[in-house]
Formats: structure tokens, C-alpha cells, sequence
């Protein structure tokens, strides 16, 4: 078995998920007492956070791609950065490190295009929602057509992730909201609907909607255990 690296802590609320996710799947497959090999190296997520909303995207490059060395050091053979928005720097964490790292957008188009999904509706911060380094890898490289809320929901979307969400938060009235989000995406034509955030799983779940869910959490996770149990 393969050794996994966790970027973590953005948030840990997401991150605790990641970990119980991977040990679930390992155990799923090999049974018995195993469980991943994981190191984990977690951020503290309000460093992460300021320089997210300031647009210092180069300081969260060099913070992160320290880390990964870290991880890469410790003996991972490959990186999970447990965190959709952070992908925005992957490319030059990538430079950093020798191991692959497994993209979080690469592994949900590969899921989308597996049930024929041509069209899809995005859920995540304003950062992924609307910059061009996650939807603009599913349309260019994937073929996938990705619609996005409005100005005003983007900015719910946004608002519930980091002031409630990555706080632990969890609130009916938040949920109707995205839910109504949900609908909407779905009325212009999406198939399915990305949880384009690790935390927003927190708050939607499967039963709560009609609608086919892509939780990018999940996905990238069972990536991982594929990548750590090849040729197991």
C-alpha cells in the first residue's frame, strides 16, 4: 500500500472527513484491521484564509508548497490537497515536489464524464466559482460545461461556507438557501450539481434533493485509495 499526504486544515471540519474517508475505503477494500497510510500536514487555516481575501494567492502558494515538501519528506508518494479552492496554486506546488499530486478537478470531470454528465452546475466559494482554475479545467481540458449561480447567490454560497461551514456551523435556514441554489442550477439545464467545496457535504446531503450531488470530497478521496492500492 501507497502512503497518502494530506494537505489538510482548510478547514479541519473538511479535512477530519478526508482522513475517516480514506481509512473507510482502504478498510472497505482490504478488510480487517487496515486502514491508509496517511501523512497529514495541516495549515492553519486563518493564515490561509487572510491571504485568500487579500489576493495574496503567491504567499498561499509558498506556505502550501512548504508544506508539501514536508509531506513529500515524511514519504508520501503522492499529494491530496484537501481542499477544492486551493487548487488555484497547484500548479506551483507542483514545481515544489517530486510525488504526483492527485487533482481534485481532474478526479470529479472523470467521475462526470463516467455518467455522461456534459453539463453541470458548480457549488463552491466565490474563488472557484468564479476564477478560471477549476471550471475552466472541466471546459477546456474536459469538454464539460459548467454553469454557476448568480452574483447575489454566489455571494450566499460564499458567505455560508466561510462564516458558518468551516466555523462547524451547520443551519437549516443555510441548507433551504442552497437548496434553492440547487434548483435553480438544475432549471438551466445541469444534469448534476458539484459540491465544488470539501465543507458543503457538511450541509447537503444526497436525501435532501432530487438532484444528482457530486461530492468532490468524497470523490478525490476514493482517488487517493485508488492511487495507494494499485497493484496492492
Amino acid at each position: 500500500m501507497k502512503t497518502i499526504g494530506m494537505l489538510g486544515g482548510m478547514s479541519w471540519e473538511s479535512t477530519a472527513t478526508y482522513y475517516q474517508m480514506l481509512n473507510e475505503y482502504v478498510k472497505q477494500h482490504l478488510g480487517g484491521l487496515h486502514s491508509a497510510k496517511i501523512i497529514l500536514h495541516s495549515v492553519d487555516f486563518a493564515e490561509i484564509e487572510k491571504l485568500q481575501h487579500t489576493g495574496d494567492w503567491d504567499e498561499t502558494a509558498a506556505i502550501l508548497s512548504k508544506a508539501a515538501n514536508a509531506i513529500q519528506a515524511s514519504g508520501a508518494d503522492c499529494l491530496v490537497i484537501c481542499t477544492n479552492t486551493m487548487h488555484k496554486v497547484a500548479a506551483q506546488i507542483v514545481k515544489e515536489i517530486d510525488i504526483p499530486l492527485i487533482h481534485i478537478a481532474d478526479a470529479t470531470a472523470e467521475k462526470l464524464l463516467e455518467n455522461n454528465v456534459t453539463k453541470v452546475g458548480l457549488l463552491g466559494t466565490a474563488f472557484t466559482m468564479e476564477q478560471d482554475f477549476y471550471k475552466g479545467r472541466l471546459s477546456e481540458t474536459y469538454a464539460i460545461d459548467v454553469v454557476t449561480p448568480n452574483k447575489e447567490q454566489r455571494q450566499q454560497v460564499h458567505n455560508i461556507i466561510y462564516n458558518e461551514l468551516c466555523r462547524g456551523v451547520i443551519s437549516d435556514s443555510s441548507r433551504r438557501i442552497y437548496l434553492e441554489i440547487i434548483d435553480s442550477l438544475v432549471r438551466e439545464g445541469a444534469q448534476g450539481v458539484i459540491l465544488g467545496c470539501t465543507e458543503i457535504s457538511l450541509l447537503i446531503k444526497p436525501e435532501h434533493t432530487q438532484a444528482h450531488l457530486y461530492d468532490t470530497t468524497e470523490i478525490h478521496a476514493l482517488k487517493a485509495v485508488e492511487f495507494a492500492l494499485r497493484n496492492h
